[in-house]
Parts: structure tokens; C-alpha cells; sequence
């Protein structure tokens, strides 16, 4: 069990280095099986989602190593075996092992996935494209079943009821090796849709149209092992150019893509938020007297759900009220009595959520709910007066990939400290 401490209100200044997309890497990992030869990822983010994939991996005798964010996976001797529980429930990214494993076997045992929870999020879509591809598919005893016929998977034309970037990876994971042409009608536009697809055509795949609303993929029989680069992670990009907007210190993000954060960037421009913006980087100068705004969460490319927690404190330093609805998951509310215990003035109204200008926020013990949660307590604490404390930080390593050295190199009074003693001390009592 461990904990983040921050000493508040301390200056920061200097430059952070985004690291590889870690709603890239939990996708390529799974599809790095469908090749019957080693895969290398480059940019490979050093966070536990990774570690859990790669445990994953180890159990279906896929040989892994990871080292200096280079991670080489290995399926030559793997074997398909059934995976209900365990490391499968600790992460929502699991999922893909369902289209991975459909793809390269045709069939296969995948428990339910676990991750953040945001509400109710379904596989029913994922399920849907399953099964126009001829596969069948059960759920019993908290673990899916997929079996595709005797003749195996066939292309055919699949519309997404509502746009869902896991639907359309997952999709396109057991579509790559189908008899014939797939296509995805109403697919997501996600760079990270496009990272993947980039991964499969670089193992031998044919797909087309990655990024637009409608990706068509012909079925290859084989795929081999490449070596590939992964994209930066856009959410981290924002979450840390929140940061250097909220306390104004001048701070640069490198590794950036800037189209990937255009609707994010653009909120800020709307508040008065000034930057440099260079090819792979961006540079917060100045962030005073700034304009309260409106924000709408939309799939992209509109401004991400993941970023509106982050985003958050930044708007608790603004004059006037600000307003987020977010469209995509309603329930993303959890991080507001969190931020209510250190004195902000936020509130919830129906599906939006209300902000207005709190002069000091104080620190205080709070719990991170969600991986975006935890990052906006983070910003949170480092505005604070005193020491913040927040708790279930594993959700905080889920995806940011050493969170706590890089806001230390900037200047921050922040540490990661076990709290084991603590807590037989509490049992004890």
C-alpha cells in the first residue's frame, strides 16, 4: 500500500518529457500476439497496466522483456489458455486479449475486465462485431467464451451503434486474419486507433481508412514480428500542461503531438492561457487573469473525457464559473468531494459539474478514485496550502509513468511513501 505526499504552493519551473500513450501501449500489447514472430515496442510507458499485461503474457508462455522503455514480446511458444480471472480483472484493457486471441486461435477464455469505474461500460459492441464475424460468444461465470465456426471468422460490414475505441481495436484485432474484407462503419477516430492499426500493417496487415469513421481491413493468413514506436501519450500531455497553467511557473512538456490535443489546447487559448507551441513541444509563459469556460466531453476529436478531471483545478483559479458536462461518462464526478475536503468550490448539478473560483485550496487526506482522478488530485495538492495525502495511488500508476520523479525535477515537494507499518498499526487497534 502506498501513498503520495505533496508540500504545496512550492514554485515550479522546468521542462517534462511525455512518455509513449499508455491507451496505445495496453492495445499493442495484445495485438503483439497475433505475430508469429517477436515484436518490439519503443516507447513503452513504465506503468502498472503494462506490468499487469506482461504477467498476463507470462501465464500463456509468451516471453517478455522490458527494459529502458523497450519491450519485446516473444508469442513464438505461446499456448491459448483459459484466463477468467487473476491479472485478466485488474485492468479494463484486458478486454483485448479477446480479439487478439479470437484472431490467432479462434477461440478463446477471457475474464471480465476490471480498471477505473466510470459507470456502466459494456462490451456489448465488442461483442456484437464478434459475432458478425461469425464467432460465438458467452458469458457465464464472470468470464467470456469465443468460438468462431469450423470454416473460422469471415469479413463482413459492421456499424458501431455508438463510437467505442475498445469495440473498434478489439475488432480489428480478430478481423486481421478473417477470410475476406471487414469493414467498421461508425468506428473511433483515436490516434491510438490509428497507433494500432500502424502496428498490424507493419506485421503483414491490410487495413485502410484507420483515424476516419470507416476502417476496412482485408484478412491476411499470417502476421510477423516488427518493430514499432509508440505515440505520445496525448492525456499525459494535458495533464501536465494543466499543471503548468495552474501554477504558472513556466513549464515546458516535450513529446507532444500537437493535432492530438488541438480541442484541449483550444480551452485553454479560450481562458487566456499563453503558450509557445513548437513541433514536439509545448511551453506554458503565462497564465494570469484567466476567462472561465465551458467544457463538453466528446469522442475525438473533441475535447477527451480523460482530460476533464485533470483540467479541473485549473478552473478552481479562474474568476466566474466554469462548467463541465461530460458526454461520455456521466459518472465522472468522484474527484469533487475530493477536491470540497481541501476547500474548493466545486459542486454537482444533474450531469454537469460546477466550479467557481476558490482562493486557497487547503491540503487535506484524500483518495484518488480513478486513474484521471488521481492526476487531478495531484494538480490539486501541488496549488495547496500544507500537506496533501492521497490514498489508492495504484489507480494513479495505472497510466501515469513515474508521476512522482518527473513533478519532482520541476521542483515539486512530492513523495511516494509505504504505508504498510500504518496500516497494521490501525489493524492492531
Amino acid at each position: 500500500m502506498k501513498k503520495i505526499k505533496i508540500n504545496g504552493g512550492k514554485p515550479l519551473k522546468g521542462e517534462i518529457i511525455v512518455s509513449g500513450a499508455k491507451n496505445s501501449a495496453v492495445a499493442l500489447i495484445p495485438a503483439a500476439i497475433l505475430a508469429d514472430s517477436p515484436v518490439i515496442l519503443e516507447g513503452v510507458p513504465d506503468i502498472q497496466d503494462v506490468h499487469s499485461l506482461m504477467d498476463i503474457l507470462e501465464v500463456m508462455g509468451v516471453r517478455t522483456e522490458f527494459k529502458n522503455h523497450r519491450l519485446e514480446i516473444d508469442p513464438t511458444d505461446m499456448v491459448s489458455i483459459p484466463m477468467p480471472t487473476g491479472k485478466i480483472n485488474s485492468l479494463r484493457a484486458s478486454y483485448y486479449f479477446m480479439g487478439a486471441l479470437l484472431g490467432k486461435y479462434g477461440s478463446g477464455v477471457v475474464g471480465l475486465p476490471g480498471g477505473c469505474y466510470l459507470g456502466p461500460r459494456p462490451i456489448d459492441l465488442h461483442i456484437k462485431g464478434f459475432e458478425a464475424l461469425g464467432a460465438t460468444v458467452t458469458t457465464e461465470h464472470g468470464a467470456t467464451y469465443l468460438r468462431s465456426s469450423e470454416k473460422g471468422l469471415k469479413g463482413t460490414r459492421i456499424f458501431m451503434d455508438m463510437v467505442s475505441v475498445g469495440a473498434t481495436i478489439n475488432v480489428m484485432l480478430a478481423a486481421v486474419k478473417a477470410q475476406g474484407r471487414t469493414t467498421i462503419e461508425n468506428a473511433a477516430k483515436e490516434p491510438e486507433i490509428i497507433d494500432v492499426a500502424t502496428l498490424l500493417n507493419n506485421m503483414g496487415a491490410k487495413i485502410r481508412g484507420a483515424g476516419t469513421d470507416e476502417i476496412r481491413i482485408e484478412g491476411v493468413q499470417t502476421l510477423h514480428g516488427c518493430r514499432h514506436a509508440i505515440i505520445p501519450d496525448r492525456i499525459e500531455a494535458g495533464t501536465y500542461l494543466a499543471l503548468a497553467a495552474a501554477v504558472g511557473g513556466g513549464i515546458k512538456v516535450r513529446n507532444v503531438i500537437y493535432e492530438h490535443l488541438e480541442s484541449f489546447i483550444s480551452k485553454l487559448d479560450e481562458m487566456g492561457v499563453e503558450m509557445k507551441i513548437k513541433e514536439d513541444s509545448i511551453e506554458v509563459t503565462h497564465a494570469d487573469n484567466l476567462k472561465p469556460v465551458s467544457i463538453k466531453t466528446y469522442p475525438y476529436p473533441g475535447f477527451a473525457t480523460d482530460l476533464q478531471q485533470p483540467i479541473t483545478p485549473l478552473l478552481l483559479q479562474v474568476k466566474g464559473e466554469s462548467i463541465i458536462e461530460d458526454t461520455v461518462y456521466q459518472k465522472r464526478v468522484n474527484h469533487i468531494p475530493e477536491l470540497n475536503r481541501m476547500g474548493a468550490n466545486a459542486k454537482i448539478e444533474g450531469n454537469m459539474i460546477i466550479l467557481n473560483q476558490t482562493e486557497t485550496l487547503k491540503g487535506a487526506e484524500v483518495e484518488a478514485s480513478d486513474l484521471r482522478a488521481g492526476a487531478c488530485l495531484v494538480i490539486a495538492g501541488l496549488l495547496a496550502e500544507g500537506e496533501t495525502t492521497i490514498s489508492n495511488v495504484e489507480y494513479i500508476l495505472r497510466g501515469y509513468d513515474h508521476i512522482v520523479e518527473k513533478l519532482q525535477k520541476i521542483g515539486a515537494d512530492i513523495e511516494m511513501v509505504q504505508v504498510e507499518n500504518e496500516m497494521r498499526i490501525e489493524e492492531a487497534k
